[in-house]
């Protein structure tokens, strides 16, 4: 079934098209060096270790210590592991099932 996002827009659309034609990790550097500020980049990243930390049943405490998250981040994560669109899942189970190839 495919999804239907409620922010879909012509130039979201190309954003996305331009960031499945990185082919390698130098080429997500260069693109988002580019493209978002150093803080976005790391707010960014964090958002992903929240969730993968989520995903591992640890608490708000130890996910707040490791990656220096606000509870309400943390708390506004989980509620996308919940009810969102599944998209932290999906990315966390590909990176899993890479990480065991």
């Amino acid at each position: 079934m495919p999804y239907d996002s409620k922010f879909k827009k012509q130039d979201i659309d190309e954003l996305f098209e331009a960031i499945l034609t990185l082919e390698n990790e130098e080429d997500c550097y260069r693109f988002f060096e580019d493209i978002c500020t150093v803080n976005e980049i790391h707010a960014i990243a964090q958002r992903l270790q929240v969730a993968k930390l989520l995903s591992e049943k640890k608490t708000y405490t130890e996910i707040e210590s490791v990656t220096k998250a606000s509870t309400a981040t943390i708390s506004r994560i989980n509620k996308c592991l919940v009810y969102g669109a599944d998209g932290y899942k999906l990315v966390l189970e590909r990176l899993a099932a890479k990480r065991d190839e």
